[in-house]
């Protein structure tokens, strides 16, 4: 027994020896790690709670398509992380049949220094007042040009290449056109005025008075631009006043909320890739008038709505987003037509929200959303 023990008491002794010289080692090794961090993608320092009321830092979100090719993510993560700008979301897709990548990032501004000297000022938070002021319009619009001009010069960017950069709490100022059909037109302003729609919209024109006084409930100008050929005011008349609206009051989206009116080749191109109109019916069945007769014939069991970006081709843009409603062999049109109108409103609505959010990016005749 007094053998074991002295064997025992000599390893504990060796193992004691062994503890001393192996602490400073990992303490060195720790430090060490940690400052390499410091140079590193990782963060050194946890980031205090935001609570769910504050106010929103202010962010960008940067859209990319071109050519594929090997090290697009890690130019565009490297360049924001070399101006302290931490991507919040990021979402990619290479399309195999074309080639053409696509790449949304949502990435905060960069902040204060975190170790800057107590003799410099803390920074403020932006109030909405203040974010709502000509001043700040513009301080935000320069420095997304200016973080455009650094990409374009850093990656002297090629010309089959689109880069744009957006400030993510900007909201598209959407021109809406409608005819004697309302219930997307009330749908889309009870979500923009509840703020689940991230949109402006300045104005509201149609070729009937019915939603005169919808509009007026929203605050919103209504213009009125019938088709009356007898007193001059033709087709060619009614567009050339809506493209003079529409840059008057700087619009950048048009949404034809059941505006059934064909727009011409003229106007189609003018706001190309800027036109969102719903169809009733499923693309690329049921086209053209009264779809939901056309389904009624057919005796169909699925219903649905299509949104889509507009082209001189009529309901042949590329499809934004589509969704369904099952229906039986007893409803009639009219049936039809009312279970159609829920559908058409909600397929409206997300395709009006994704666009307005940049999600949405035209891949030629189809289009690539980044709605996950």
């Amino acid at each position: 027994m007094a053998t074991l023990s002295a064997a025992a008491a000599r390893n504990a002794s060796r193992l004691h020896s062994l503890a001393r010289r192996t602490i400073p080692i990992s303490r060195r090794f720790l430090s060490q790690t940690t400052h390499a961090a410091a140079g590193s993608i990782l963060p050194t320092k946890i980031k205090p709670k935001v609570s769910a009321s504050a106010p929103k830092p202010p962010s960008v979100i940067l859209t990319l398509t071109g050519p594929d090719g090997p090290g697009i993510v890690h130019a565009v993560s490297g360049f924001l992380s070399r101006r302290n700008m931490n991507i919040m979301d990021s979402a990619q897709f290479g399309d195999p049949t074309t080639g053409t990548f696509f790449m949304r990032v949502h990435a905060s501004e960069p902040e204060p220094d975190a170790d800057a000297q107590p003799s410099e000022p803390e920074p403020t938070t932006t109030t909405e007042e203040e974010k709502a002021s000509p001043a700040y319009a513009e301080q935000r619009a320069a420095f997304l040009r200016r973080i455009k001009d650094e990409f374009d010069s850093e990656f002297a960017t090629a010309a089959e290449v689109s880069v744009k950069i957006y400030g993510a709490e900007s909201k598209p100022r959407t021109l809406i056109m409608v005819s004697k059909i309302g219930h997307c037109l009330n749908d889309l302003l009870y979500r923009q005025s509840s703020g689940s729609l991230p949109i402006t919209v300045p104005l509201i024109i149609s070729n009937h008075k019915d939603f005169a006084p919808l509009a007026a409930a929203h605050g919103i100008p209504f213009f009125h631009l019938p088709i009356d050929v007898a007193s001059g005011k033709t087709k060619e008349w009614a567009e050339s006043e809506t493209m003079r609206l529409a840059k008057e009051h700087d619009i950048e989206l048009v949404v034809l909320a059941r505006y059934m009116q064909i727009l011409s080749p003229k106007l189609c191109q003018e706001f190309s890739g800027r036109i969102i109109n719903i169809h009733h019916s499923f693309l690329p069945s049921f086209k053209g008038a009264k779809p939901y007769h056309q389904a009624f014939e057919r005796g169909v069991k699925l219903i649905g709505a299509t949104a889509h970006f507009v082209t001189a081709d009529l309901d042949e843009g590329p499809i934004i987003e589509q969704d369904i409603d099952r229906v039986n062999h007893a409803m009639s049109p009219a049936e039809l037509v009312r279970a159609g109108a829920d559908v058409e409103a909600r397929v409206l609505a997300r395709a009006v929200r994704w666009t307005a959010e940049r999600r949405v990016l035209p891949n030629g005749a189809k289009t690539v959303v980044f709605n996950y």
